[in-house]
């Protein structure tokens, strides 16, 4: 009787003559409580202290996978990415208000139990000039917000939208699930599903105020039990045989007990559809049926709970609906009509197909092309109506993604620009690159008025603390391939000065025994 070889096993690791050439081992989770001062941030409202250091599993590539070899080393094409980590947290207690919102911190005992406890300042504490981002403001009144304007919704008006399951939507207990279950799949594009063996039992006790976390390693993707004292055991790991998971995002709106609905995408383009809790699945855009190029950044749009915008490699910003199928996808004539009139000829965005389309039987729901270079994060308005979109080519883009019109392009220092993020009022876009920097942008006055310098690499991730936020003063952290965590406190005061005055800005920094001044330049 003949019998097929097995399949190849090709070596693991970096390719030779690379850094890091050699066998790897996947681990478990390891989890360690690290003490002492190179674990601690001072900051003006207090100290902060790292309690619990969570290090997750790399899963090993797939035997059958062969490794990428480029022959030509002057070559310009992009791979698609072979790596991608990312972590959201997911709080099941009942829905709170947004704290989207500015908070003015006072001396009141009221406006201090808004503040979480971590970040009080004690009774004795008084706030320096320098870190003026918790000054009182007097009346311990929160500015106004945008959640009494909510934004109208995507696509609104056009009855081919309208929900098939609009009964089900209202009652949260009978939420609409994937079809598939993801642990009897004979999938070819899932490896392997491993379940915690005790998993029905943990969910029956999980503390319904607790929370989960949910990361993608590489072609892994983890489910944690953060609220359990067994944190570093996974409630369920899903192994993907050849994508590599490089982004998830979690609905914030469909939320509960019994039900998560989180979107992943892929390197080779494809989607997915998990609710955790009942393990189902379902795959959108398979095998690259409307964009074959890879999943960079993920996200569900505001207060939807069945739309979410993907950003693919090739520069296209697309719009799919979970409960719709794939069809091949055809630009449509009237594209080129709804496209923006713009003098510039490369700051227009080009619409594929328009939300306003009467064909919405399928997938996908709007196709805009953005650019030619890669998109590296794209990050919502508060008051959900405009994308900020930051590329590779070092493009800084600000669309009404309601009306599909591109409103502001800017351009990065030098190199490209990875990350993104609005000031809570949103009144500031921050950005943070290759060039070092984290640059500050003003959308009322479509400029640049700050570059801030501290970090001695590329900036990887920034987010304003909308606890340490008002109306005139801002906390911005920044995150960067050095391996440090800055803190910026950014005062609006601070840009109205003559151009030749340099303005210090205060920073705190966390770069573990690593401590050195940071400047912010006023942008002429």
């Amino acid at each position: 009787m003949f019998v097929l070889p097995p399949p190849p096993r090709y070596p693991v690791g970096a390719l030779p003559g690379q850094i890091g050439a050699g066998q790897l081992i996947e681990t478990n989770n390891i989890l360690t409580h690290p003490t002492g001062p190179e674990y601690q941030l001072v900051a003006g409202e207090g100290t902060y202290v790292l309690r619990e250091d969570l290090h997750l599993a790399t899963p090993p590539p797939h035997p059958s996978e062969a490794p990428i070899q480029n022959p030509n080393p002057l070559a310009t094409t992009l791979p698609p990415p072979s790596a991608g980590s990312k972590l959201s947290l997911v709080v099941l207690a009942p829905r709170q208000p947004s704290y989207s919102r500015l908070y003015k911190l006072g001396t009141t005992n009221s406006t201090r139990s808004q503040v979480p406890q971590s970040i009080q300042e004690s009774p004795h504490e008084t706030n320096s000039q320098g870190s003026d981002a918790g000054s009182n403001n007097g009346n311990g009144v929160a500015p106004a917000s945008f959640e009494g304007h909510p934004a109208p919704a995507f696509g609104q008006g056009n009855p081919s939208l309208a929900i098939v399951n609009g009964k089900d939507a209202k009652d949260p207990l009978k939420r609409r699930k994937p079809k598939s279950n993801i642990v009897k799949s004979n999938s070819s594009f899932v490896s392997r599903v491993i379940p915690h063996e005790a998993m029905s039992k943990r969910l029956q006790e999980h503390n319904p105020t607790g929370f989960y976390a949910f990361v993608n390693v590489n072609r892994a993707m983890q489910w944690l039990d953060l609220s359990s004292p067994i944190k570093e055991e996974h409630m369920t790991k899903i192994l993907f045989t050849k994508a590599h998971a490089i982004c998830h995002d979690i609905n914030q709106v469909t939320k509960g007990p019994n039900h998560i609905d989180i979107v992943m995408g892929f390197s080779t383009g494809d989607i997915i559809w998990y609710e955790p809790m009942s393990q189902k699945y379902a795959r959108i855009n398979k095998n690259g049926a409307i964009n074959r190029s890879a999943v960079i950044d993920i996200r569900w749009l505001p207060n939807s709970e069945h739309l979410f915008l993907a950003a693919h490699m090739d520069g296209s910003l697309i719009v799919y609906d979970k409960e719709k199928e794939d069809a091949p996808f055809v630009v449509e004539d009237h594209a080129a009509d709804i496209a923006p009139q713009r003098n510039e000829t490369k700051a227009s965005l080009c619409v594929k197909k328009s939300v306003t389309s009467k064909n919405q039987k399928a997938n996908p729901v709007s196709y805009w092309k953005v650019s030619n270079a890669k998109i590296n994060a794209f990050a919502f308005s508060p008051d959900c109506q405009h994308i900020a979109v930051v590329s590779e080519d070092g493009s800084f883009r600000v669309i009404d993604f309601l009306k599909e019109r591109l409103l502001h392009v800017f351009t990065s220092y030098y190199g490209g620009l990875m990350c993104v993020c609005w000031s809570p009022d949103g009144r500031y876009i921050v950005t943070g690159g290759q060039d070092d920097l984290v640059s500050i942008w003003s959308l009322a006055d479509s400029q640049l008025v700050a570059r801030c310098q501290g970090h001695s690499s590329w900036v990887t991730a920034v987010q304003f603390d909308p606890w340490r936020c008002d109306d005139r003063n801002y906390r911005i952290g920044s995150v960067g391939e050095d391996c440090r965590l800055l803190l910026w406190d950014f005062s609006v005061g601070m840009l109205h000065r003559p151009r030749a005055v340099r303005c210090s800005l205060s920073i705190d920094r966390w770069c573990f025994a690593n401590i050195n001044a940071g400047v912010c330049e006023t942008a002429e």
